[in-house]
């Protein structure tokens, strides 16, 4: 091995290869297993592959760990992992836990763990990583940490007790929101819904929309009614409205009373029209300007990093008020053509003539077909008086198109990973759905 103790949170995102120097994927945790008296053994690693399809490695067949990346022996089975009984998941279900010193010193909480080779394809856990209670009632004050063995603490499992998020929130910190959606989704029940407590609203409400209907439901009535609405309010208008879609129409209606009244007014609107036409499609913030604006004030806008690429990929030009339902529609510039022009020229000159907008009541098979035919990854939405009401998006399209359970990526020819006859996951147990707004059904019907 390159290293022969490494702490799991830095494996976390690390590159795994095969001999030859492909990319297999990337680790996402490490699997172990509790011993009666010596530390727990590491069974292998649980990496994502393409199709962010989680699979079990066994550490037997990783033959070196260095910095940054992984190389194994490169035969893996790629059925999806489903975690056996007595395993245990280190960052998703061992960090953030309390331990007690056996000493009596007191108790602390898991940040990290070192594993360590004790044996060829032979892993350990070697140390833990504990941070101690603060002392100090300052807000900026942090406990001391210090590096514990596993025989000198136990963890401590007060009934009810629940584990603490906040070290693997920390963890994942930078994983992108689809990402991170699909590492919650493979935790325990229990643990996903502690976890998306602890999200900030912005973070929570970007990992919803990369999740099937029925977790963001699941998720949702977790919160209480003011988080809720606050979430939602964070959410982009279209996904706010699929999710609102699907809870009762008492609780729909009281988050929506709770939302921002800008907000709320958006996904009313977008309630308003059928699921399989552009307005059920559409999102209701693009970036929308006068045609006095210039080319400068153009990429500007579009260089916002919160901003998401198919909405920044061209700006809407209207006539004034600038807001959905807008002045007349005039028409779009794309961010190419504007790279083409001097920062001062006025986007009113350079506006896309070829490219019509949709009606509202535009069927979604039509839109794709526009999207496809012109090599587009949005277009315009208008009203019965050609004011912009709104964009349909490349990935609002493709979200439409796909089976329902495609975030989740099962098939029907997924098997158990290790052994016969397990439990499904949840994203495999063919929960009922609630209600749906705007996606099509597996037979692909709406």
């Amino acid at each position: 091995m390159s290293a022969t103790r490494v702490f799991v949170a830095r494996l976390a995102g690390c590159t795994v290869f095969d001999p030859a120097g492909d990319r297999l994927g990337k680790v996402r945790d490490v699997l172990v297993v509790y011993r009666k008296s010596d530390p727990p053994r590491v069974v292998g690693l649980i990496v994502e592959i393409p199709g962010r399809r989680r699979v079990f490695v066994s550490i037997g067949r990783v033959t070196s760990i260095s910095s940054g990346q992984i190389i194994t022996t490169g035969l893996i089975n790629v059925r999806r992992f489903e975690q056996r009984g007595g395993e245990v998941r280190v960052i998703a279900e061992l960090l953030g836990r309390t331990v007690v010193f056996t000493d009596g010193s007191g108790q602390a909480t898991i940040e990290d763990v070192a594993i360590e080779e004790f044996g060829p394809g032979e892993w350990a856990v070697a140390q833990l990583f504990v941070r101690r209670p603060k002392t100090s009632s300052s807000p900026f004050a942090k406990g001391a940490t210090v590096f514990a063995n596993w025989s000198d603490v136990r963890e401590k499992t007060a009934v009810g007790q629940a584990q603490s998020a906040e070290q693997l929130i920390a963890t994942y910190s930078d994983l992108k929101p689809a990402d991170l959606a699909n590492t919650l989704l493979d935790l325990p029940q229990a643990r996903m819904l502690e976890v998306a407590e602890e999200l900030p609203d912005d973070r929570l409400a970007d990992v919803l929309e990369e999740m099937p209907e029925s977790e963001q439901v699941e998720i949702l009535s977790q919160l209480d009614d003011d988080r809720a609405a606050d979430v939602l309010d964070q959410m982009q208008p279209d996904d706010a409205a699929d999710l609102i879609a699907q809870l009762s129409e008492e609780r729909g209606e009281h988050l929506l009373e709770l939302m921002q009244p800008e907000e709320a007014d958006d996904v009313r609107m977008l309630l308003a029209y059928a699921p399989d036409t552009a307005g059920g499609l559409m999102t209701t913030e693009p970036i929308i300007v006068s045609a006095d604006a210039t080319v400068a004030e153009g990429l500007a806008l579009i260089r916002r990093h919160e901003l998401a690429p198919a909405l920044g990929a061209a700006i809407c030009v209207t006539l004034p008020p600038y807001e959905p339902p807008t002045g007349r529609f005039l028409g779009m510039v794309h961010f190419q053509r504007m790279l083409r022009y001097p920062p001062h020229e006025r986007l009113g000159t350079i506006l896309d003539q070829g490219l019509e907008p949709v009606t509202a009541d535009t069927s979604a098979a039509v839109v794709s077909r526009i999207l496809a035919s012109y090599n587009l990854v949005s277009v315009p939405v208008v009203d019965d008086n050609h004011r912009l009401v709104g964009v349909v998006t490349i990935d609002d399209v493709l979200d439409y198109l796909l089976p329902d359970d495609w975030r989740s990526n099962d098939s029907d020819d997924d098997a158990p990973d290790r052994v016969p006859n397990r439990t499904p996951t949840r994203a495999q147990s063919g929960a009922p759905r609630l209600m749906n707004r705007g996606r099509r059904t597996t037979n692909g019907t709406s």
